[in-house]
């Protein structure tokens, strides 16, 4: 399936009004050129959901987490202090440290991090996931559509920790293992100011995203009464 038949076969589930999900992979070469965001580049980010791609490297990125998190840096020494006693997201710098191991991230050998929207990208070739912005009844069709063809309970998985490690780092590590899990995300603090108040992250790894697309149009996303209902209010 090309980028123009899953936007068609989208707008015919969630209907005009749901924004259209962004893409995201690395390149050795920028799809535009973006000035250094300082703080979390997910306020950077809104141009790519208005139609202007956005691509980050090592230089534009204004955060050492999301550097790190993004793969273009090693963890500065200053994180887990930083995270457990300023941010007080971790009870202690060493719960922070094993978290970050434990996510299995690898340093990046690309130069550019880019994020287009699906309608501005002519394929999906050398993306490694999707990122929706989504409303609670999105969401619902979004996580019912995940499950639909899979019964294991990580289908959809829930992780806290900051908004790029949840978007990007956990994609891109489930992409390379070629695995099935979709992320929920922006549940941080730091990055809800970026992020309308009724909308969360919901993320599909590449692996698992070429597979959804041909389930889309067998589950309740079309011809359910449910979703019609749901639907409908997405409209008003």
């Amino acid at each position: 399936m090309d980028t123009q038949q899953f936007i068609q076969d989208f707008r015919e589930a969630f209907g005009q009004k749901v924004d259209l999900p962004l893409l995201f992979g690395y390149s050795d070469n920028p799809v535009a050129a973006t000035e250094k965001i300082g703080g979390c580049f997910f306020k950077g980010l809104q141009a790519a959901r208005d139609g202007v791609p956005v691509s980050l490297n090592a230089e534009n990125i204004g955060c050492g987490g999301g550097k790190l998190y993004t793969g273009f840096a090693d963890m500065p020494e200053r994180v887990p202090v930083f995270v457990s006693q300023k941010e007080k997201y971790k009870e202690t710098p060493q719960m922070v440290v094993d978290y970050i191991d434990g996510l299995g991230m690898k340093r990046t050998d690309k130069k550019y991090l880019n994020f287009v929207r699906i309608d501005k990208a002519e394929s999906f070739d050398d993306y490694e996931g999707v990122l929706f912005y989504a409303t609670p009844d999105v969401l619902s069709g979004l996580c019912g559509w995940a499950f639909f063809d899979r019964n294991e309970p990580d289908a959809v998985v829930a992780r806290f920790g900051s908004g790029c490690s949840t978007v990007v780092s956990m994609t891109v590590v489930e992409n390379a293992r070629q695995g099935y899990r979709c992320f929920l995300g922006l549940l941080d603090p730091s990055v809800r100011p970026y992020v309308k108040a009724n909308e969360l992250g919901f993320t599909i790894p590449m692996s698992r995203f070429t597979k959804m697309m041909e389930t889309m149009r067998q589950c309740f996303l079309f011809d359910s009464h449910a979703w019609k209902k749901m639907k409908e209010r997405l409209q008003e």
